[in-house]
């Protein structure tokens, strides 16, 4: 973007990738949806494994900022799932709400987290998000997608790919989730 572009207000929506076997993902969209409300712009989470009864920080955290709107529509872990087909169920139904939020123009930011999960599993044809994507997408529309594993497709269509590597990590010391740090 030129200076002059920035003076006359040109706004372009962009596409936010965080993936990687590291932690940080959901943070960093975190980080952005926290910024993105201060200054004033509409956010819409739309989780799609962790599950919809949830009490984690950032979900308390949320409740308490208004004009943030949040969605889980997970049944927990998917390698813990007891039920695949509800799994997969909800995951597609998160899927159809994302598609309505982001047509509706109602937002400045939207997070897919975990959506690459989705991707991975077969449950929804890359091409076929992307392709909607392309043709639905708000051009102001700033869109976050997070999760392990991003398909190449998906990276080559963001405007921003970041790749959480693990160096090190208490998990593997045996030491379990801090809160207010894993969740």
């Amino acid at each position: 973007m030129t200076r002059e572009e920035r003076r006359n207000g040109r706004r372009k929506g962009l596409v936010i990738v965080y993936t990687g076997h590291g932690k940080g993902k959901t943070t960093a969209a975190l980080g952005t949806m926290i910024r993105a409300w201060g200054h004033g712009m509409r956010v819409c989470m739309i989780q799609f494994l962790k599950s919809e009864t949830g009490k984690w920080g950032e979900v308390r955290a949320a409740r308490k900022m208004e004009g943030i709107e949040w969605i889980s529509t997970g049944d927990g872990w998917t390698w813990r799932s007891k039920d695949m087909d509800e799994t997969t169920a909800r995951a597609l139904r998160g899927w159809e709400i994302a598609r309505e939020k982001i047509a509706s123009g109602d937002y400045d930011l939207i997070i897919l987290d975990e959506f690459t999960y989705a991707l991975a599993y077969g449950w929804l044809d890359l091409q076929e998000v992307i392709n909607w994507l392309k043709a639905n997408k708000p051009d102001d529309l700033h869109l976050i997608i997070t999760g392990r594993d991003a398909p190449t497709e998906l990276t080559t269509y963001a405007d921003l790919v970041t790749n959480m590597s693990k160096i090190k990590h208490p998990f593997d010391e045996g030491i379990m989730g801090q809160p207010g740090i894993e969740f």
